[in-house]
C-alpha cells in the first residue's frame, strides 16, 4: 500500500470525525476517532517493515497510549473520571514522545539549548496563569500535564537541529500542533468555551499525530 493511500485514508477518517463533530453525530465520532491512531500505527509499521530500531517501540507506545486516551475521552461527558483517565493516558503518551525525542537528540549529538527552555517556561507560565483560577480539583493534574507537554515540546524543538532536517521539521511541527490542541482543549474546558473549539482541537490533534509519525518514518527510515 503506497504512502499516499495511507495518508488519504487517514485524512478521510479525520474528515469523517470532523463531520461527526459538526453534526453532533456521536456514532460517527466513536467510529472515526479511534481509527485515526490505528491507521497511523499501521502506516508506521508498513513503512518501516523489517527496520530494527528501539525508536519504533517508543513511537508505537506513544500511539498506543494516545489511542487509549482517545477512547476514554469519548466518554468524558458521562463522568469526570473518564477525563482524568484520558488525561493520564495522554500524559504517558507524551512521556513516550519525550524519550523518543531524547534518544534522537542523543543519537544526533544535539546539545541542549537554554533558550528553548525559556520559551516553554514562558508558555507554561502564561497558560497556567490563565487556567489556574478555574481548575478547582483538577489543578494538580493539569499542572503536571502542562509540565510534561512543555518538556515534550522543548525536546521536539531540538529536532530542528538534527541531520535529517526534513524529518526534524515534521516532528517539531507535530509536537507544536499537539501543544496547540491541548492548550485549546484546556482553555475551552476550564476557562471559556468557544465556537468551533472541538473542530480546532481535532484538526490540530490529528495533524499533530500524522506529522510526528511521518517525521519518525523519515528519520528511522534513513537511520
Amino acid at each position: 500500500m503506497k504512502k499516499t493511500y495511507w495518508i488519504i485514508l487517514f485524512l478521510l477518517t479525520l474528515s469523517g470525525n470532523l463531520a461527526g463533530i459538526l453534526t453532533n453525530d456521536t456514532v460517527v465520532i466513536r467510529i472515526c476517532k479511534p481509527l485515526l491512531v490505528i491507521i497511523l500505527a499501521a502506516y508506521f509499521l508498513w513503512q518501516l517493515a523489517g527496520q530494527k530500531s528501539r525508536l519504533k517501540t517508543w513511537l508505537l507506545c506513544a500511539l498506543a497510549f494516545s489511542w487509549i486516551g482517545d477512547v476514554l475521552l469519548l466518554f468524558d461527558n458521562q463522568h469526570s473520571l473518564f477525563f482524568l483517565l484520558g488525561l493520564s493516558a495522554f500524559l504517558l503518551a507524551h512521556v513516550c514522545y519525550i524519550y523518543f525525542f531524547h534518544c534522537i537528540r542523543i543519537q544526533e549529538s544535539v546539545n541542549g539549548r537554554a533558550l528553548l527552555l525559556v520559551v516553554v517556561v514562558l508558555y507554561y507560565a502564561v497558560l497556567m496563569s490563565i487556567l489556574s483560577p478555574f481548575l478547582g480539583s483538577m489543578k494538580l493534574p493539569v499542572r503536571v500535564y502542562g509540565v510534561v507537554i512543555s518538556f515534550m515540546l522543548m525536546l521536539a524543538m531540538h529536532m530542528l537541529f538534527i541531520n535529517e532536517r526534513k524529518a526534524g521539521r515534521w516532528m517539531f511541527t507535530g509536537a507544536l500542533l499537539f501543544v496547540i490542541s491541548d492548550s485549546v482543549l484546556a482553555v475551552n474546558k476550564f476557562y471559556q468555551p468557544f465556537a468551533f473549539a472541538p473542530v480546532l482541537i481535532m484538526i490540530t490533534y490529528g495533524l499533530a499525530q500524522l506529522f510526528i509519525t511521518q517525521g519518525a518514518i523519515e528519520y528511522i527510515g534513513h537511520d
